[in-house]
Formats: structure tokens, sequence, C-alpha cells
């Protein structure tokens, strides 16, 4: 999958279309995917910044979208590894060469000098290595150890088109498929925990996909396990997908088929596996919540010393432009020899923020705590709830540094909006948007409404109506909570059994 920003679309005539390049002119995008890898291969061994920079040049001199170039670029960028190198930590040589020049008072030029020597014949390097390797840990300086691509130019643009798609993807409210290979598909809604139905047509048995609350409130947090899904789609011979997208609050269609989207031979298996029925039974509980951190089964090794180490999982925070990511081991029961390998490779690790679930029967869980990585004890199973506990502590700093780029106050262009959706336009968590002000909206339970659209319902709504009117009369102005809205206007629901509620003055 690619960014929202790397999305791109046509809304001709009504629709909703990916701008895919399989179907375009193939021979301009093969060489222009032979060149964007070739640039990656060219710059192993150099900064991050070169390469950076010889893909601005592509962009510059191309006649292509940007983001086509820039999405290439995405999809190859996981391919890339980068790695520090400094003759000294930088964190360690900064922390030092601060310090020398605290006690310096460094305001010129020489004196800076000075601080420089004083700090590197504390740490027994040459002033200049000193210098230089200052910031080396910045990203743009990180040096690209390798690149092994999976794909070749044919299969990147194919990459390219199935990522797209699944971009598009992002705020699909429902799907519905046919596909020649429909065991699979339900199998995978399924795992996904999606609401279906299959319905027959003249055109054949169809697969209706929506979210868990799809019956209770239109929520965009499901277009991710859409996008999964498109793998599975994709996978079948022969397929068919339209998809309802809400476009920021307007309704299009968007229509899918195998003659468009396939996946590439080298495509990964996105299905976890799992070395225990700790982590199967863990991985399983905690992806069938809805939460802003998604699951990460097995991501990138960690430098520790001379050896790496691969979590099991990492949580990454998906609201917004902040990037975020925790590690986290189980630690089931082991061996004690393999326990203490455990432990000193975790000793190792450096600048990364690491939960460990252990088995309390272990008995490690200071000598843990002591290494500065935060412990969720457990017995048998590991506990979803305790895990969330533990990765709240993250959220606040999370939540007031993507609120940053927030405007001081929020005016939504409707007359109605929720907060969900206003979170999703801004591309931050809904917490990190919640406690705005909305001067030109009252807000109303999750709802913001404009004070002209509840005068006009309130003189529709009288004591004595039915409930059901009076959810009409709110559906037309765009409201789905309709508790909340009838509370705020002064009114509450008298139920008379399962005939239905009528509409009495608190």
């Amino acid at each position: 999958m690619l960014t929202k920003d790397l999305l791109r679309v046509s809304r001709a005539g009504g629709g909703y279309r990916p701008r895919f390049v399989g179907s375009d002119d193939s021979s301009d995008h093969r060489r222009l995917a032979a060149r964007v890898i070739g640039t990656y291969q060219g710059h192993v061994d150099e900064p991050r910044e070169r390469l950076t920079e010889a893909l601005t040049t592509i962009e510059r001199d191309s006649a292509f979208d940007f983001k086509l170039i820039r999405g290439l670029a995405k999809l190859l960028e996981r391919e890339a590894t980068f790695e520090t190198r400094a003759p000294i930590d930088p964190e360690r040589a900064r922390r030092v060469a601060f310090d020398a020049a605290e006690s310096i008072g460094v305001v010129t030029e020489a004196e800076r000098t000075k601080a420089l020597e004083r700090a590197a014949d504390h740490l027994s390097v040459p002033p200049e290595r000193l210098d230089a390797t200052l910031y080396n840990d910045l990203e743009s300086r990180q040096i690209m150890s390798g690149f092994d691509p999976r794909w070749s130019p044919e299969e990147l643009l194919a990459q390219y088109d199935l990522s797209l798609a699944q971009t598009a993807l992002f705020d699909a409210t429902a799907i519905r498929v046919r596909s020649s290979e429909p065991k699979a598909l339900v199998s995978a809604v399924k795992r996904l925990g999606l609401l279906y139905e299959i319905r027959t047509s003249p055109e054949g048995r169809t697969v209706h996909v929506t979210g868990p609350d799809a019956l209770f409130r239109r929520s965009r947090r499901y277009g991710t396990r859409f996008a999964r899904l498109l793998r599975t789609v994709a996978g079948a011979s022969e397929w068919h997908l339209e998809a309802t997208i809400d476009d920021d609050g307007t309704e299009r269609a968007l229509e899918l088929t195998h003659e468009e989207v396939s996946v590439p031979r080298t495509d990964p298996v996105t299905e976890m596996t799992f070395d225990s029925g700790v982590e199967a039974d863990f991985a399983a509980r905690f992806t069938g919540l809805d939460l802003d951190w998604t699951l990460v089964r097995e991501p990138e090794p960690l430098a520790a010393g001379e050896h790496v180490v691969i979590p099991d999982f990492a949580f990454d925070w998906q609201p917004g432009s902040v990037e975020y990511r925790v590690f986290f081991e189980i630690m089931g029961f082991w061996t004690p020899e393999y326990v203490e390998k455990k432990l000193s490779r975790l000793a190792d690790l450096e600048a990364v923020e690491l939960l460990v679930a252990v088995d309390e029967s272990l008995g490690v869980g200071e000598q843990l705590e002591a290494l500065d990585h935060r412990v969720v004890p457990y017995a048998g199973s590991v506990r979803v709830k305790d895990v969330r506990d533990a990765l709240r502590r993250y959220e606040a700093d999370l939540v007031e540094r993507s609120a940053a780029d927030l405007p001081e106050q929020i005016a939504p262009q409707t007359d109605v909006a929720t907060i969900s959706e206003l979170a999703a336009h801004h591309g931050v968590s809904e917490a990190a948007i919640e406690n705005k002000p909305f001067p030109d909206h009252a807000r109303v339970g999750r709802t913001l409404v404009r004070p002209a659209v509840l005068e006009r319902i309130d003189e529709r709504i009288e004591p004595g109506q039915s409930l059901t009117n009076a959810e009409s009369v709110l559906e037309e102005n765009g409201i789905d909570d309709a508790s909340a809205v009838l509370s705020e206007l002064g009114y509450r629901v008298a139920w008379d059994g399962l005939s239905g509620g009528t509409i009495r003055r608190k």
C-alpha cells in the first residue's frame, strides 16, 4: 500500500478511477521503473540525502506525475537497508561535545574548535572525526547498506498498480466482489473481521462486505482492511470488484477487475505465521480491536552489539504523519540458557522502545526493567488489556505531536460533520482533534452541527411525535446520532415495549 498523499485518481464523470500505469504507454513506464530501480542500485554505500537528490532530479526531468515517481520509490524503499555509520555513537558524541561547549561558553568559531578538541580528547578520536560524526544518525545521513529488489521493472509497475488500488480503498465504506475463488475470498473476509453476506444475481454470486460497525455508524477505519482484502481478491484468475467510496463527504463508485490489477509473482505472503500459540492467540485478539496501532509481525532486525534481535511484533502508530514504532517481544517458557542469551541481546539494544511480555514463571521481570524496557507480565496468555495500557503511555505525546500542526480553531465546511470524519480529513487521531474549539458549530456527542441546523430540526420536532419520524428529520439533515441531538434539544424517548418510541420533553 502507498500513503494517502501519493494517491492518484481521476474523478471524471463523478467516478473514482485510480490512474494505473499498466494500461498506459507501458514502454515509457517501464523505462521510468528501470531508472528508479537503477537509482537505488547506484546509491548503495551512499547517504540517503544523495539518493533523495537523485530521485528529485528524476522528478524534475521527467514528464511523469511526481506522485508516480514517489510511489515507485516508496515501494523500493522497503527493499533497502539503511544504517548509521560512525566511529562513535553520535548521541554520545553530541552529549560529550555539548558538555565541553557548556564548560567553555562557546560563542566564537575558535571557542567551538576548542570545545571539539576537548571532547575529542575525552573520546580518544581526532577532532575532525568527531565533528563529522556528531549528526550521522540523522535520517538524511544514514547510509544505504544494502538494496535487494524483488521486482523487475514490469513487476514493480504491477506492484504499483496493486498498491494504488489498495490506497484507493482506504476510504471505502462497502465493497462488492465476484470472484472465481469465492472460498479464499470468504476466508480472508472472516480473517479480517469484516461482515459479509452472499447475494445471488443474474451475474452470479456476489460477496457484499462491510465493516464490523457499519450497522451503527459510518467509519473509514476499516478501509485499511478492505485494502488488505484486495490482495486476496487480486490473487484470483478472474474477479470484479465494486466499492462505495466516501470522498470527503461525496459518495463515489470505484470499479476494479482482474484485467487491471494483479498480484506480482514475487509479492510477499501477507498472512502471519507464528512460533507459538501464545503469539497466535495475542495477534488474533489484538487485531480484532479498533485501535490506532497496527500490529506488524516480525519487523526489521534491531542491532544488538555484534548480533541482531528480530522482535516478535511491532506496533505502528497509524494516525497522521507522525511515524512511531514500539517493538514487542513475547518471552515464553524457555530454558535458562536461552533466557540468559535473550537478556544479553536485549541489554545491547539502544534507542528503541520495547515492550516485553514475560511469562511470570521465568522470574526475570526485574532484570528487564533494569534494562529500561517496559514489562508486561503474563501467565498462560498475554492479556491484550495490559498491552493496551502499556501503549497508552506513548499516546499522549503522539497525540500532542500530531495536534501541533492543526489550526487553533477548526471550521468544518459542511453543516454537519463527525469528529471521526474531521480526524480523517486532517490525518490525525480523533483524540488530537476532539478538544479543539469549533467556533461555527455546536458539539453534540461526537457530531458537530451548525446552530441553524439545530434550530431547523427543533422546528420540526414536537412532543408526542414518533421516534421514527424524528429520526427521519435528523437523517434529512445529515445526522446519525439521534439520541445525542434529541437530548441537546431537550427531548427524551419514551419507549412503549417493542412497538416503538415517542418523543417527550425532559
